[in-house]
């Protein structure tokens, strides 16, 4: 029985403990604030979205390629801390331009974004201009805030010879806030990718939380200061000068 209560002499937790430990996991999980952030995952096709995606979601790769028709999306959640889970609902966008008149909605709500290209067919990177345009067309948050944006160079398993030489160049003039090489086979700065990701978006998330209540001091405030100058004109102050 005094095995139950603590770990025994082969250093096993006793059943009681584990037992103990998770329900507090629970208890505390109830209380953790929930959030859910859509991000678009976008690029032409073939460069690997549907397979970046099931590895972050399922950790499982797939070499057999399957198109997308429309969208698909899938979900992962992620522990942010001992307060926050967060959701991200990861919605692959398909990359034919059948598609293109879509893309308006199926970027409706999205608080990220990631652009893929395949380090195997350079020119898809020229594509990416093209995909930033309508993205930053159609999206936005309020008062205009660009969505946060990363770009992966996919298929780094395969080569990095072809990774732009101007990348660096080009994120800094298109707002982009990292680059990654990755790969959906290896499994190479998935994770990283999307972590920064969503940092970014959580960042915006915050900042989201108080645009009113300062829209409204400001006002208060512009306010305050017309009114008091009103007064002065109907009640001039007396101005006396001592010698």
């Amino acid at each position: 029985m005094q095995n139950s209560l603590k770990e025994n002499s082969n250093g096993v937790i006793s059943r009681d403990r584990l037992i103990n430990i998770s329900d507090r996991l629970r208890i505390a999980n109830l209380h953790k604030k929930e959030l859910t952030f859509k991000f678009v995952i976008i690029g032409d096709f073939g460069v690997g979205k549907t397979s970046i995606i099931q590895r972050y979601t399922d950790g499982e790769f797939s070499s057999s390629y399957k198109v997308t028709i429309g969208a698909d999306f899938a979900v992962k959640t992620l522990e942010w801390n001992e307060e926050i889970r967060i959701n991200l609902h990861l919605w692959d966008i398909a990359g034919h331009e059948r598609f293109g008149a879509l893309t308006g909605i199926f970027y409706r709500h999205a608080f990220g974004a990631a652009l893929v290209f395949d380090l195997t067919r350079p020119e898809t990177f020229k594509s990416i201009s093209k995909w930033l345009i309508d993205l930053r067309k159609k999206v936005s948050l309020p008062g205009g805030i660009q969505i946060p944006t990363i770009l992966l160079a996919n298929k780094g398993d395969i080569t990095t010879k072809t990774v732009p030489i101007d990348i660096d160049a080009f994120c800094k003039e298109n707002g982009i806030i990292s680059w990654f090489v990755t790969s959906a086979k290896d499994n190479i700065h998935i994770d990283e990718a999307m972590i920064r990701l969503t940092a970014a978006a959580l960042k915006n998330h915050h900042s989201l939380q108080f645009p009113l209540i300062t829209d409204d001091v400001i006002k208060l405030a512009n306010q305050d200061q017309s009114d008091n100058k009103n007064l002065e004109q109907k009640n001039p102050k007396s101005c006396c000068h001592f010698s």
